[in-house]
């Protein structure tokens, strides 16, 4: 039978516990309110970067293959950009994006493709540093989600890009749904490939537009500024996908930790009942032998 004086001791500390995991909770609850209205004003902005792509393309002012960053070549190497958090306890957000990323190794690899990472994030850079060969590390970078820091990751990217270090630039992170669900997900980056959405009717233009610079000068700045608003954005969405899931995991702690102390409340009282029936019975038992 468990010591009451353990039991006690065990409820104090799993209240303690219980502050703790709902102060995080509402933490994480105050972070989410901020970091979701960054994204949320961030969308449209980089929606709008793919609309101008895509009229430009369509309209025949420009022609993909005299970008580098559109150029398409046989795939030997694939860079792989994983973005996850710095952070733990927000159960399983971190290993849902780790194993993404290791299904899309094996999936490259059974092709003959060499993977070759560059992790943003502290916990994917601990996971792959001795496990994959990594271009280069971000760890320490989603605390504070900013532009300048995705510039130098979308910077690296586009380096090895056109220096022939990869030949495709694809980018896995955590894609925020709502405050329950969050997925990882996988999209391409380079080379930029603009996909038409609509009939062709949708896609005709009823007049050139005229474009001021030269629509070559504006691809030129715009093609590495939509690579920087991709990263940019991935990392928006990790960043508030994260405090969803340890919102969740800190309220359902909590409510472990309720049910614990509730559990080990009634245990406490069986065995101090049991203990009180014991020393009855012993004073019973007493009071009879000097009876007899």
């Amino acid at each position: 039978m468990p010591n009451l004086r353990d039991i006690r001791r065990k409820i104090e500390a799993i209240k303690k516990i219980g502050q703790i995991t709902r102060a995080m909770n509402m933490v994480a609850a105050a972070k989410l309110r901020g970091a979701q209205m960054r994204l949320e004003q961030f969308r449209p902005y980089g929606e709008k970067f793919r609309e101008v792509i895509q009229e430009l393309v369509a309209s025949g002012a420009v022609l993909p293959s005299q970008f580098p960053l559109m150029q398409e070549r046989e795939v030997k190497t694939v860079g792989l950009v994983l973005v996850t958090a710095d952070r733990g306890l927000c159960g399983a957000f971190n290993t849902n994006l780790i194993k993404e990323a290791e299904k899309f190794q094996a999936e490259r690899s059974a092709q003959g493709q060499k993977v070759k990472f560059i992790c943003v994030g502290k916990k994917g850079f601990q996971y792959f540093r001795t496990r994959a060969e990594i271009l280069e590390g971000y760890p320490d970078v989603m605390g504070r989600v900013l532009m300048q820091d995705a510039r130098s990751i979308a910077r690296r990217t586009m380096r090895a890009f056109l220096e022939e270090e990869i030949d495709e630039a694809w980018v896995i992170y955590g894609y925020f749904i709502n405050v329950v669900r969050q997925i990882p997900k996988r999209e391409k980056l380079l080379p930029i490939s603009v996909e038409q959405e609509g009939g062709a009717e949708e896609k005709a233009f009823k007049g050139a537009p005229i474009y001021e610079p030269s629509p070559e000068e504006l691809f030129d700045q715009i093609l590495p500024m939509y690579i920087n608003t991709r990263i940019y954005a991935a990392m928006l969405e990790t960043a508030v996908s994260e405090q969803a899931a340890r919102m969740t995991a800190m309220d359902n702690a909590n409510r472990a930790c309720g049910d614990m102390v509730r559990d080990l409340t009634l245990l406490f009282n069986k065995t101090r009942q049991a203990s009180i029936t014991k020393e009855l019975m012993d004073i019973v038992g007493g009071a009879e032998a000097l009876k007899g």
